[in-house]
């Protein structure tokens, strides 16, 4: 019962110092981004309230963006407290062992990874996806579309359609089109799972699903591909394209393959879907890193500047990461190994300085 009581408090510890550094990173990252924004009030629809809207719907990826550096200095912060309280040492006088107190921290991050991940998975995507299609829309001054939080709706005659999801090379994913006679009737509906936008302005349909109502009654028919005329051009869809960044890992991967049956280059999309396995493991790996700050020499440090240097250590983690990534694109490296070798390094250095800790 003490130890769970203990877990607790080292768990607490440990969100209350994410809480303050998050809202602190947070609301920096998006005030600047807001001064951004700003600067494209006037173009085309753009307003002032657009650009606080956007900067609101990308809180979520800018928190998950920041989540690494937010962990190890959150950890610091509510660790760092601890021992300038005493509180530690208490702890292990009592006979808790810097192995078990470790492991308390390790607990909470686990649950910290498992959030990250499920919200860059269900939570995330939708929300930069609308603030990106959302603000293009704007921006370009284009008339005759609705947006929705996953992909838009348009009207071309006496045709309504809807696209789920508009991607880089003239691509669009998950569309349902509903086809009206003069009196306004529904006359045809067809799904498709995705249809190429040609630069002369036809859309070939594939994996479609086609039904036809008719006095009779409804009749199905698949088909592997349909061509019809363009409800828009591919330079009118362009301005809703989503980056990569924006899309959840699912989706990437169907993309990525899609890319691959076509012999396009998909490393760019490879890249970000490796980015947003790893971040979970990043955010645990840069916790494990802040407790060699606390329990690691040298001891007589104050925890402003144990804040300093973890500062130092999490901006520079951001970059390489960054640089390794990108440079991994240039040299053709594989996206594991980009993403994945600076976690190792940073795990591999947490390690190493906690054997160190008496």
């Amino acid at each position: 019962m003490m130890m769970r009581t203990i877990d607790l408090y080292l768990g607490k510890s440990f969100f209350r110092g994410l809480f303050l550094v998050v809202l602190v990173l947070v609301s920096l990252f998006s005030f600047l981004e807001l001064v951004t924004q700003l600067d494209d009030v006037g173009k085309g629809n753009f307003q002032a309230v657009d650009a606080f809207i956007f900067v609101g719907l990308t809180l979520p990826k800018r928190i998950i963006d920041m989540l690494p550096i937010s962990a190890l200095l959150g950890g610091i912060i509510g660790l760092g407290m601890l021992a300038e309280r005493g509180e530690l040492i208490a702890m292990r006088a009592a006979g808790l062992s810097v192995r078990r107190i470790c492991f308390s921290v390790l607990a909470a991050a686990g649950l910290l990874m498992l959030a990250s991940a499920a919200a860059e998975q269900f939570v995330v995507p939708q929300l930069e996806q609308y603030a990106h299609a959302r603000r293009s829309l704007a921006i370009s001054g284009s008339s005759g579309i609705m947006l929705t939080k996953r992909g838009f709706w348009a009207r071309y005659g006496n045709s309504f359609i809807r696209v789920g999801m508009t991607l880089s090379g003239g691509i669009a994913t998950d569309l349902d089109i509903y086809e009206r006679d003069s009196d306004g009737r529904l006359r045809t509906f067809i799904h498709a799972g995705e249809a190429e936008i040609h630069k002369d302005g036809r859309w070939t349909l594939k994996d479609i699903q086609k039904k036809a109502m008719e006095e009779e009654g409804i009749t199905t028919e698949h088909l592997a591909s349909l061509t019809i005329d363009s409800f828009f051009s591919q330079d009118q869809v362009s301005v809703l394209e989503l980056p990569p960044e924006s899309l959840a890992p699912s989706d990437l991967r169907l993309y990525i393959n899609a890319l691959l049956e076509r012999g396009q280059n998909a490393d760019h999309y490879i890249l970000a879907l490796w980015q947003k396995l790893v971040m979970p493991l990043a955010t645990g790996a840069m916790v494990l890193l802040s407790l060699p700050f606390v329990f690691g020499p040298p001891r007589g440090m104050t925890v402003g500047l144990r804040i300093t240097l973890g500062a130092v250590v999490g901006i520079a983690f951001y970059l390489a990461n960054q640089i390794i990534g990108y440079l991994g694109l240039l040299l053709d490296f594989p996206a594991p190994l980009t993403t994945l070798t600076p976690v190792a390094l940073i795990l591999a250095i947490a390690i190493w300085r906690l054997r160190l800790a008496p």
